[in-house]
């Protein structure tokens, strides 16, 4: 029996509208195709989404995936109306997580959670996830769109991504080469990234009271803009390196300097790292001082300034820093595999 066209069907007056859905995700297509090369088979849609991947020229290709999510700078979405920028971000933060072993992105999935679609955010994340994927030579395969009220509050999503890359296994880098002696290069960061931003939003609007439009010493921009900076990627810049260079590489993300670098670091090695040997951003500082957060949790909780690092030799040190645009920030002592700032 056919619907009654003027009566509101029961899964729409229970929240979920599957036909709004239906009519929001009929575009992905031309949203997504130009980051579609001829690996991708089929469209946008289906229940899986089809990469055929060229291997040839690897001895033998190790496939790299990872899963992340931007925290709570979504909330400064909602405060702004900007999507865009936290649809970028993902994609970026998920390319570097998999760029410090040496792989290369071949594919990008999305989750989106939300209390009900809103088509005009649904276009500004879609078109971030393809502006980054695109830049990155990255497809995006598919992904999922859930409408889920009561799970979240009005105007309000959640937000994963899911990345699939490749690595040739002599290539990896996972960080067993590095000795006493080798040098600490830093990468400079584009302001929070996707981290510590739970603590950021209650120094800055609950104890300083600050607006989005505020303008801060030092900072570029409104408070608004400053927190919307996008999540760098630094895999292309990184790939330019020569094989055997780099001997580890962390992506400065939830933990700071402090607890990520550990993570490719030699039991028997500690990294020194030179706090002043990099301007520290004024974000930080006023979150530092606004807050009373003692000066060490701050290295704990942010990035700093630097968003990826780069263990080299000694001898490789000059070049590297030159190529990158890269600055010294330390060195490697023996040590219990800690980072010690100074």
């Amino acid at each position: 029996m056919a619907a009654n066209p003027k009566s509101k069907k029961a899964y729409a007056s229970a929240g979920v509208d599957v036909d709004l859905g239906n009519r929001v995700k009929s575009g992905i297509q031309a949203l997504v195709k130009g980051t579609h090369g001829p690996e991708v088979l089929g469209k946008i849609g289906g229940f899986g989404g089809l990469f055929r991947p060229n291997f040839r020229g690897m001895k033998d290709p190790v496939l790299v995936s990872s899963v992340d999510g931007v925290g709570t700078k979504l909330k400064l979405a909602f405060m702004t109306g900007r999507h865009d920028t936290v649809g970028q971000c993902l994609v970026n933060h998920c390319i570097n997580d998999i760029a410090v072993i040496g792989a290369k992105p071949l594919f990008f999935l999305d989750y989106i959670g939300a209390e009900k679609l809103e088509p005009k955010v649904f276009q500004q994340l879609l078109k971030g996830f393809s502006k980054a994927c695109k830049a990155a030579k990255c497809a995006i395969i598919g992904g999922e769109t859930a409408q889920m009220p009561g799970m979240y509050q009005p105007g309000e999503y959640d937000l994963v991504g899911t990345i699939v890359g490749v690595v040739d296994r002599p290539r990896m880098i996972d960080g067993s080469g590095i000795r006493p002696g080798d040098i600490i290069l830093g990468l400079a960061s584009n302001g929070l990234h996707t981290n510590g931003y739970t603590l950021a939003r209650k120094v800055l609007f609950e104890q300083m009271g600050l607006k989005l439009s505020a303008k801060l010493e030092g900072v570029t921009g409104t408070l608004g803009d400053e927190l919307l900076r996008v999540h760098k990627n630094y895999q292309p810049l990184l790939s330019t390196l020569p094989a055997g260079v780099v001997k580890g590489l962390a992506h400065i993300t939830g933990g700071g300097l402090v607890d990520n670098f550990p993570r490719v670091l030699p039991k028997n090695c500690d990294a020194i790292v030179d706090t002043a040997s990099w301007k520290i951003p004024a974000i930080y500082k006023h979150i530092e001082r606004g807050g009373g957060v003692d000066h060490a949790e701050m290295f704990q909780v942010f990035n700093m300034g630097i968003g990826m690092t780069i263990v080299v030799a000694p001898r490789d040190a000059k070049a590297v820093q030159a190529k990158l645009k890269a600055r010294v920030i330390g060195k490697i002592e023996k040590g219990t595999g800690i980072v010690r700032l100074k």
